[in-house]
């Protein structure tokens, strides 16, 4: 028995968009109606333009070994959802194939099958019907799917006077509960609250270590990294890399986060500033490497800015500031702390380097911002620049345990504990 548990091979998924008939709602009304039978025959018969032909999916062919869990990472529009979309039979490719081997579950689009009339109790059974379940089977893993949606005191209610969160966690509960050879998961993470979600990537853990061979879309990168070992990059519809998860990962994320780490003005003339003092270049790289490289938490990372100061005698010193995603405030460090020629001495006219080291696990993982401050005599700021720097911080040093989301926070140091065992009532020496 072949070990191939999906073979896709120059899979391919065209569609039509529909602008000749955006453009016919336009005609008016009389001549619409009196056209329309012949109007749509005629259009569905027309060649299409290039310009009205979309290729979700081109080109695609990869194996998957059967066992094997497969991370499948893009943009918004890249085609992760329309590939699995035809792994699942969905929906025909227009070109190539895809053979998957075994019972397939998918989890596309979480609550098919649930009726707003029916109880908790009979949309699990008719959702896990639909899905594929026997009922015997739905029977057997009742009370688990009960207690992992947390609905237990809700089961003889219609699932239409649930609340969102309560329609998701037992839609999830079910198609979670299948026992297929192949899955198929898309972005489990865009449903319910930050508990449940870990709930849902411990069960994401307990069936990749079943065995089963898994195809899991996400926009979270520290879950890919977690639960798959290979990762698919897919760039609008077709495969870009396909490699181990660390690589494709770091290939993936230097690609999408680079830009704003780094901003260059040569001439002083157009550069942010005033009278007394002009930016030339910011960027934020981590030590090291270069600002095309990946951020991450394990790493220090380095913060550079160079610029002019115009003003001959002035007592300039630099402040930063970093928020996180939430526009609040990680922490603050200006140049006088440490820095013994901005700190102590009045800058001669010139253009200047400094830099600031961050400490490896110091910041938290997420996207965050530097508010960058000119100060002189240490009190008046002379200069803001509110965006001088946009970037994320990866987590890549990996935690214990079935969590793999983002911890709370604005930093995320790693901390000195010492447990030892108490002895009459006193701490034994080590």
């Amino acid at each position: 028995m072949s070990d191939i548990a999906i073979r896709v091979q120059g899979l391919g998924k065209r569609y039509r968009i529909g602008r000749a008939r955006r453009e016919a709602r336009n005609h008016p009304s009389f001549f619409r109606r009196a056209l329309s039978p012949f109007g749509y025959l005629m259009e569905a018969m027309r060649r299409p333009r290039p310009d009205e032909i979309l290729w979700a999916i081109r080109d695609v062919s990869f194996e998957i070994e059967r066992g094997a869990v497969v991370g499948i990472i893009g943009r918004n529009g890249a085609g992760k959802s329309t590939l699995l979309r035809l792994l699942s039979r969905i929906t025909e490719p227009t070109c190539g194939r895809a053979l998957v081997r075994g019972r397939v579950g998918s989890l596309l689009e979480v609550g098919t099958g649930f009726h707003p009339e029916l109880t908790g109790r009979e949309n699990i059974f008719l959702s896990g019907a639909i899905l594929g379940m026997r009922r015997k089977e739905i029977a057997r893993k009742f009370d688990e799917i009960v207690a992992f949606a947390g609905v237990e005191k809700f089961l003889e209610t219609p699932v239409k006077r649930y609340s969102s969160g309560m329609y998701v966690r037992l839609a999830f509960a079910v198609a979670a509960h299948l026992e297929p050879e192949v899955l198929l998961v898309d972005e489990v993470l865009a449903v319910g609250d930050a508990a449940f979600q870990k709930k849902c990537l411990g069960r994401m853990t307990d069936v990749a270590s079943e065995g089963r061979t898994v195809l899991f879309v996400s926009h979270n990168m520290i879950a890919v990294q977690n639960l798959c070992a290979r990762v698919l990059w897919l760039h609008e519809g077709r495969l870009h890399a396909d490699g181990p998860a660390a690589d494709v990962l770091n290939r993936y994320l230097a690609a999408a986060f680079c830009a704003r780490r780094e901003q260059h003005w040569p001439d002083p003339q157009g550069a942010p500033g005033n009278d007394i003092v002009r930016l030339r270049r910011v960027c934020i790289r981590p030590e090291g490497g270069t600002p095309a490289d990946p951020l991450s938490t394990s790493v220090p990372l380095i913060v550079e800015v160079e610029f002019w100061n115009l003003r001959a005698g002035a007592r300039l010193h630099l402040c930063l500031h970093v928020l996180t995603e939430q526009q609040a405030v990680a922490f603050t460090t200006g140049s006088n702390e440490s820095d013994a020629l901005t700190r102590d001495n009045p800058l001669p006219e010139g253009l200047y380097r400094s830099s600031c080291r961050i400490p490896a696990d110091l910041l938290n993982s997420g996207v965050h911002r530097i508010v960058l401050l000119f100060l002189i005599n240490g009190l008046k700021i002379v200069f803001r620049h509110e965006e001088a720097l946009l970037f994320e911080v990866l987590e890549t040093g990996g935690r214990p345990g079935a969590w793999y989301g983002k911890e709370p926070g604005a930093v995320h140091p790693k901390l000195e504990w010492e447990t030892l065992p108490l002895i009459g009532g006193t701490a034994a020496s080590a």
